[in-house]
């Protein structure tokens, strides 16, 4: 898929994947989903649900390494702001030609312009937090992630799933 391709199928993927409320409950739900699938397929995933700053769900699984923490991290941080994907983040940047860093108030020490970071939005109030992992190359740590949340939200993948990269 080209990078435009790429950023028309992610902003669909945020505007379909949303929640009609999203809690505790969910929270565990959905990752504990998102774990029992990671170690199905021998995934080493970091695995992090969370409303603002408030942890929900949180599990490291073999394979990980003190780093994943800290992609997770910078991936939060960049859902937070840009109230987007991670991913499409990234993807607008690149077909933009713009550098992410330090001229533009973006310390990569702070953020993470790659795969992995989805919001979670709720209709009617909009983005309050993020599912996020980190842990195998970009396009699949985000494909994984927006699996996850159609498996948990009853939505067809298929309908939603990136194409092979070509950008």
């Amino acid at each position: 898929m080209s990078l435009e391709q790429d950023i028309a199928t992610i902003t669909r993927q945020e505007q379909e994947l949303r929640f009609d409320h999203f809690n505790e409950a969910d929270a565990w739900a959905l990752g504990s989903l998102m774990r029992a699938q990671a170690e199905e397929r021998k995934l080493p995933f970091v695995i992090d649900i969370r409303i603002g700053t408030r942890p929900l769900f949180y599990t490291a699984l073999p394979g990980t390494t003190p780093e994943n923490p800290d992609w997770v991290r910078r991936k939060v941080n960049t859902v937070t702001r840009f109230q987007k994907s991670s991913y499409r983040v990234g993807r607008e940047y690149k077909l933009k030609g713009n550098a992410f860093d330090a001229a533009r108030g973006l310390n990569l020490m702070d953020y993470a312009p790659q795969g992995g970071g989805f919001p979670i939005h709720i209709r009617g109030t909009g983005v309050v937090g993020a599912v996020t992992v980190s842990g195998v190359p970009e396009r699949e740590d985000h494909g994984f992630v927006v699996e996850m949340l159609c498996r948990f939200l009853g939505i067809d993948h298929r309908m939603l799933e990136l194409g092979p990269e070509t950008a």
